[in-house]
């Protein structure tokens, strides 16, 4: 069967689990699919330290840029101020980083990783990486790299 501009739709299977229908054509429903695999692999690889994704992703943006600002993470991350915050404090009660007042800008409060943090975020980079290579591992290096410029394509 032939839909419009020439894509041709998937026929159904019967009696089969993977049998999703038309759905099969949904490039979003794709993207879920693929979603909840990466985040449980990722939750699975992660739970000897107790991070989430996002935990991991402001360690290691504070480690790149030392004295950052809060509001520097959320529009890196494109996370409203309010979720940044949370995150922030807690690792701040977890004892992996500290605010300090901002040398450039008195209104604004600088984030540094301590040395927990540091150590915490190198056992991160760890695993970031073993979760990676099973990603990558679907894909050619020339695979990955388009990848990733039709995933920004998404949020950019």
């Amino acid at each position: 069967m032939v839909i419009k501009d020439s894509v041709v739709a998937t026929e159904p299977r019967t009696g089969d689990a993977d049998d999703i229908g038309r759905l099969r054509d949904v490039l979003g429903f794709h993207i879920r699919l693929a979603h909840g695999a990466v985040y449980r692999h990722f939750t699975e690889s992660f739970a000897d330290l107790a991070l989430t994704q996002k935990q991991v992703s402001v360690l290691w943006l504070v480690d790149d840029h030392p004295g950052i600002a809060q509001a520097g993470i959320a529009a890196r991350m494109r996370m409203d101020r309010a979720t940044t915050m949370g995150i922030v404090n807690k690792l701040q009660a977890r004892g992996l980083l500290v605010r300090r007042p901002s040398r450039s800008d008195g209104r604004m409060q600088a984030l540094d990783l301590t040395d927990e943090g540091r150590a915490m975020l190198q056992q991160a980079k760890s695993a970031v990486e073993e979760h990676e290579g099973w990603l990558r591992a679907r894909f050619t290096p020339r695979e990955a790299e388009t990848l990733v410029k039709l995933l920004s394509r998404i949020y950019e």
